[in-house]
């Protein structure tokens, strides 16, 4: 009896430990976000340490010589995730360099802001933290909701051809207007709900 009472205590034992497993991991599967918010003086910032578009057939386009455009997104809704409130538009360009195995990025906006001998995640991280809104935009105490979209944008005539000079914030409001194509790469990442973080020195 001992030893039967024993093994009921141990398989009891199992299995309570497996349902603390099994909570934890549900627990961090839903509290895990892809988007964070940061506050950097009056500017607020977003990160996403788990995205990566610098893969696949853009990866090889930028090794073959091509500089790829990025069209970028950063909104935030106010009360409920369908009341935009703030908007900020990027479009960046992404370029490899063969001989130093090294990414170039350009904000087009203005080309004076730039990124150099960066590795695929630096120039990533580089794109989201270039894309801003100021705080002052953003109301207190109350709740909101963070979101980035990303689309890659395709050439039109010689990969060697520069930026394109007439993007307009106008013509980037246009474009995310409308859903992807189909063959398209995009990327849409949320946050957590959250209110807007004080401002650090």
């Amino acid at each position: 009896m001992t030893i039967r009472r024993e093994r009921i205590e141990l398989r009891a034992a199992q299995w309570v430990l497996a349902a603390l497993i099994c909570l934890e991991v549900v627990g961090m599967s839903v509290s895990s976000q892809d988007l964070f918010i940061r506050r950097a003086s009056n500017e607020m910032h977003v990160l996403a340490p788990r995205l990566h578009f610098l893969t696949g057939k853009t990866l090889e386009r930028l090794h073959d010589g091509a500089a790829i455009p990025f069209d970028f997104q950063f909104t935030v809704s106010a009360g409920s995730k369908s009341n935009v409130i703030a908007r900020a538009f990027e479009r960046f360009t992404v370029s490899y360099d063969v001989w130093q195995q090294k990414f170039s990025v350009v904000r087009l906006r203005d080309f004076r802001k730039s990124g150099l001998s960066l590795s695929a995640n630096a120039a990533e991280a580089w794109c989201v933290d270039n894309i801003v809104l100021p705080a002052a935009t953003l109301p207190e105490g109350t709740e909101l909701w963070a979101r980035l979209e990303i689309r890659s944008v395709e050439q039109r005539g010689s990969a060697l051809a520069g930026p394109d000079p007439g993007i307009s914030i106008t013509t980037l409001i246009e474009l995310f207007s409308r859903p992807p194509r189909s063959q398209q790469d995009h990327w849409t990442l949320e946050s957590a709900a959250f209110h807007l973080p004080e401002s650090k020195p």
